[in-house]
């Protein structure tokens, strides 16, 4: 399988923010975590859809798990979405929401909107993707794989 591309990438709409996605999607091969950093409506869940369908979800079903926090999708490999934007009790609510239980599963996909609602819980080996909103459907990517070693006993991934 092709390995997940890293840089930075500019999309010219939904659609093509969705096919980026799309194709990393395809290239997981491995339990895996993405955080997705943006602004409200910068494409975030666009690009969470975009993902699930490379995993074989529909993306029809994946939606911004906003008010239940977390939503569990089944695909070739198992995706977690969760968005932590009404989290407010820092690591002691994400610990709540089972995230280590998520992080462990082997063919577990974790993707997270608003991760610097995890405070000091740190990931090892997630890729971190920022969003910008350039206007007019135009987006910049940037996709970082956070490959340093943390403290905290937790995901190790691609």
């Amino acid at each position: 399988m092709a390995s997940i591309p890293t840089g930075e990438f500019t999309t010219h709409s939904a659609e093509e923010t969705f096919e980026l996605a799309y194709r990393i999607g395809e290239a997981i091969a491995d339990a895996s975590v993405f955080l997705l950093e943006g602004d409200l409506g910068a494409g975030k869940t666009v690009f969470a859809k975009g993902l699930g369908a490379g995993l074989e979800i529909d993306p029809a079903d994946v939606n911004s798990p906003t008010f239940t926090i977390i939503n569990q999708h089944d695909g070739r490999m198992r995706m977690y979405h969760l968005d932590l934007y009404r989290i407010e009790g820092g690591l002691n609510d994400v610990r709540e929401l089972g995230l280590e239980e998520m992080l462990e599963d082997p063919s577990g996909v974790v993707v997270i909107e608003w991760p610097e609602r995890l405070g000091a819980y740190a990931l090892t080996g997630a890729y971190l993707i920022n969003i910008v909103d350039l206007g007019m459907d135009e987006r910049t990517i940037k996709i970082h794989h956070k490959k340093h070693k943390s403290s905290h006993k937790n995901h190790k991934s691609t």
